[in-house]
This record gives C-alpha cells, structure tokens and sequence, in this order.
C-alpha cells in the first residue's frame, strides 16, 4: 500500500480506476530489456489511452499492435510508424480502416486475413492502393486463423490478388498459459517452429523477406530469444491479478481500483460501488477483483452497480471506507472507464482520457 496510498483520494468519484505513470514507465523499460525496442510490437488493447502510447514511444518502440478501428485511428493520431490490426475487417470496417489510411499517411497500416472472402473484399476497396497484410495463423488459440496445412494455397490467393501485399505472418499463442516457465518455454518452442515454417514458405513462394508477429504477454519474452521475430504483450503495460502469477515476468500492477463501502449489510457483509461496470466480470466471482489494503475478504455476490463482500466482523469498517482493488483481468476493466484518474507522488493529479474505449473516434 505505500507505493499505492493516495492521499488525497476525498477528491475522487468511486468507482474509479487510478493509473501509476511510474510503474508504467518501469514496465515498459522493463519489456525493453527484455525484448528490445526492435522486438516489441506491443498491443494497446490494454491501455486504449494516448499518454500511455505516448510514454511507449518516448522510450524508442515505434511498432504497435491493435483490436479495434478505433484503437488503430488512435496510433495514426500519434504518429505512430507501423500499426498492425489484428482483426480481421469485415463489412463496413474495410472502408474504415481505408479512411484512417487515407487521415493518417505518416503511419503504415496493415491487419490480418484468413479466408478468401475478406481477401476479396478488401481486393475490391484496395484495388488501386494495396494493403499490407499479414495471414493470421491458428497455433493452437483455435479462435481465428488458418491451420498450417491451409497456409500454402492461402499464400497462393493473396501473392495473385493486385488489392494486398503479403508483409507476414501473424501467431497468437494466447492458449499458452502454464505458470511453469519451463512447460511454457516448450509450448511456445512448438508453435514458434510452425510459424517459422510458414514464413519461410511464405518467402519462398514471395521471394522477398516475410515479418513473423508472435507472442502475448505470457510468451513473448521467450519467442523474443529467436531472430527476427517481433512480439505483442499488451498487459505488461499495466498488469494485473490473473497475470500475477507469472512469477518469472518482472511486471508490476500500474492501475488498482478506487471502490468505497456504500452500505454495511450486518456483521459479516458489507457493499461496495464496485458493480459489474466497473471491473471485468466475464471470470468467476472469486476472480474479478483483489484487495490491497483489506484481508480475508470474500466476493459474495455481484450486480450492476454493486459487489457484496464477506469478511470476518464488519464492526471495523464504516460507510464511505475507501477500498483498493487490483483487478483480476485488466483490458476489458480499462474499456468500462472514460478516464484514468493519475496518481503521482500520492496525489490524483491530472485525468487522462480513455479514447479508444470507444468504438469510433472520428472514422
């Protein structure tokens, strides 16, 4: 609590999420010696906020990773050198994705593909312009992509299709989450080599040099020990209670949960304003939110706007007791907020906007 303490938290509406820009700063310098600045690609769907970003390219890392239209206008706003959306756009988010290109032409632009429909349709809108791709392979996440035995005859369509250019190949290993490191470490070795495999016939078959995106925060230190790779965490900007125990990533928690008792039930329950707009609550109820200033607390029941909580004796605590929380599972926390209350030197000084929590900015 004394690297956390905000003195003057009276100021604070609650629910809140506070942001250390300290710990951001150590974390990121942190990832950087880890992988490096060439290495790193990292992914904003944690963060969202353009002072974040901002920090991440003051400390030299220039490609970026994200999920949503909104998140890419974000980085072209900045400037940002190389965005790559990983998603696959379908429907009226290929025009989307045309117009930031067209709004932003200091960043270069790329996304994933994995079917020979949405290869077709960004063909017809990129005709004469074409956009960068990377195919998105399926090294066990089973969730998008293409298995390695489709990749060849994928390859094939894109490298003859005049509206993309084949840049890489992109393999998220988000199913790779063994606290051991060493099962890890064998788990990510497999899934390196069946990407390294499709890039190397990805190059083959192009004849030029083929980028490999790989890794998520619970990979990518070790994919970062292979040549020519980048690699995409995205919450060791901020970290979390569900990554925590990853005892092997040197991370630390940069953004807690400012909650207050709203009302005291009876002896052994009380009520915080800590509902499920204001931590992810897509977990089980025992994993949605720690506390740091507070033990022995257990998550009783949860609601819209309320968490009821099961403690020994609530005799010691009072109506309006301000509560820290690291929650569970950050990213989808980080979209509930508009703002980041900033904490510096135990003082809430400054707001930042979380602007890309939004599903559209300007396109």
């Amino acid at each position: 609590m004394n690297d956390y303490e905000i003195y003057n938290v009276s100021e604070l509406d609650t629910p809140a999420l506070a942001v250390y820009p300290g710990i951001v700063k150590d974390n990121i310098q942190k990832a950087i010696d880890i992988a490096g600045n060439n290495v790193l690609r990292p992914h904003i769907k944690t963060c969202k906020t353009a002072e974040v970003v901002k920090l991440m390219m003051d400390a030299g890392i220039s490609h970026f990773k994200c999920a949503t239209i909104a998140e890419a206008e974000l980085l072209g706003m900045l400037k940002a050198k190389d965005v790559l959306l990983a998603y696959q756009p379908v429907g009226v988010n290929i025009q989307r994705l045309k117009k930031i290109i067209i709004a932003y032409p200091e960043t270069t632009f790329s996304c994933l593909i994995d079917n020979t429909v949405s290869l077709k349709a960004i063909d017809e809108i990129f005709f004469e312009e074409p956009l960068a791709v990377f195919i998105d392979l399926n090294v066990g996440m089973n969730r998008t992509g293409l298995l390695p035995k489709q990749a060849s005859g994928f390859m094939d369509a894109c490298l003859n299709t005049k509206g993309v250019i084949l840049k890489g190949i992109h393999a998220y290993d988000g199913d790779i989450n063994d606290i051991a490191n060493g099962s890890r470490t064998e788990k990510a070795a497999t899934a390196y080599q069946i990407a390294a495999a499709v890039r190397q016939l990805a190059e083959q078959k192009s004849s030029r040099r083929m980028d490999l995106v790989i890794g998520g925060t619970p990979t990518f230190q070790i994919h970062a020990k292979q040549q020519d790779v980048q690699c995409s965490p995205g919450t060791f900007i901020f970290w979390d209670e569900g990554y925590s125990a990853f005892k092997d990533l040197p991370f630390n928690i940069a953004t807690l949960l400012i909650t207050r008792v709203v009302s005291i039930i009876d002896d052994k329950h009380l009520c915080l304003d800590l509902g499920h707009k204001a931590v992810a609550s897509e977990n089980p109820i025992n994993k949605r939110v720690q506390f740091l200033n507070v033990d022995n607390v257990e998550l009783a029941s949860h609601s819209e706007e309320h968490l009821v909580v099961k403690l020994g004796n609530t005799a010691k605590y009072n109506i309006g007791d301000v509560w820290y929380g690291v929650p569970y599972h950050i990213c989808p926390t980080v979209a509930l907020y508009q703002q980041l209350q900033v904490i510096e030197n135990g003082k809430r000084t400054q707001e930042w906007e979380v602007i890309a929590r939004n599903r559209k900015i300007n396109f």
